[in-house]
């Protein structure tokens, strides 16, 4: 089972930190790359990332970690272990005045700042921040499916309790669930994915967004079609889309880990060439493929350049998936 951690909470970190250097666009991602396939810093041109160095990870897999960490502190997934997570997370990094704050998570932060009920500071909240931090929280629940999708609906709720937004965390709390079973093939853990994506639908304020298990299968459909890798890319980005958008992103992740065939670094490249929100939709992607494959699968001076980075470095990755482990075992 701790391989498996591992391999979560380092592909996710992996996915992050490689696509981090990504152009909105995959056209100037290749202007500036070529194929994005070794460890890059971001250009000084970068929408979001500019000036960030090689091998850093972002708010995706920060707030991943500290979720995580106030989870194993509190010794369950509570609402107030998820709002403790993200308020450290935000003063860590001086969220106030942190550009890599997305809009949902810094509205339902600032009502939770100013003592608004924590059950209701989220049902504004539509955008991808709930999905790219969920991955940990998967890895308490082997085979359990419902219960990974309660677990997220408690997490979703200080921030994004939208019904994209809980659907779309869903699917990847279960996705990672699923991958956690020993002998599981990469069939079984998007299966629980799309099971995920639809017990995640009953919860949250109704609001934008195309359904989640919809957009996971449109983008399988064109992971598993007869093109060439490239153009199966492409229409990913164009018909399933790389925005902030859950089902965008969500949908988008799952092809990816079927394109990658659940390798973490191949899924890791292929999230880096997509592009548009590329960081956030590699550590989905890499969190659920590294949960499948686990720690082992992960080249080793790819986890030397993780381990490398002053923030990573920051939040003891490792003793966090032990905590996780002990939570797991303990149920």
């Amino acid at each position: 089972m701790l391989n498996k951690i591992l391999g979560c909470l380092y592909g996710q970190a992996l996915g992050d930190a490689f696509a981090m250097p990504a152009q909105v666009h995959p056209d100037d991602t290749e202007r500036c790359f070529g194929w994005l396939d070794s460890w890059q810093p971001a250009p000084a041109d970068h929408l979001v990332h500019a000036g960030l160095p090689a091998g850093r990870i972002t708010d995706d897999s920060e707030q991943a970690f500290s979720i995580a960490q106030a989870v194993i502190d509190v010794g369950a997934v509570t609402l107030d272990a998820a709002v403790k997570g993200l308020v450290a997370w935000y003063d860590r990094v001086d969220g106030d005045n942190s550009p890599y704050v997305g809009p949902s998570t810094r509205r339902g932060l600032n009502g939770l700042k100013a003592g608004e009920d924590p059950r209701t500071t989220g049902l504004w909240g539509d955008t991808n921040g709930a999905p790219m931090r969920i991955a940990p929280i998967g890895t308490l629940h082997p085979g359990d499916i419902e219960g990974a999708v309660a677990d997220a609906v408690t997490v979703c709720m200080p921030t994004h309790f939208t019904l994209p937004a809980v659907s779309g965390a869903a699917a990847v709390a279960a996705a990672v669930a699923g991958a956690l079973v020993d002998g599981a093939s990469l069939d079984d853990v998007i299966a629980a994915g799309l099971r995920g994506a639809e017990l995640g639908a009953a919860h949250g304020r109704r609001w934008f967004g195309c359904s989640i298990p919809f957009k996971i299968e449109q983008a399988l459909d064109i992971a598993k079609s007869d093109a060439e890798l490239r153009p199966k890319l492409r229409r990913l980005y164009d018909e399933v889309g790389a925005t902030l958008n859950v089902p965008e992103t969500v949908g988008a992740a799952f092809g990816l880990l079927a394109l990658g065939q659940g390798d973490p670094k191949q899924t890791a490249i292929l999230a880096a060439n997509l592009s548009g929100d590329a960081d956030t939709i590699g550590a989905i992607a890499c969190a659920m493929a590294g949960a499948f494959a686990g720690f082992d699968a992960l080249p080793a001076e790819d986890i030397s350049v993780l381990e490398n980075d002053e923030v990573f470095q920051s939040y003891n990755v490792r003793e966090i998936a032990a905590g996780l482990q002990r939570l797991a075992e303990a149920r």
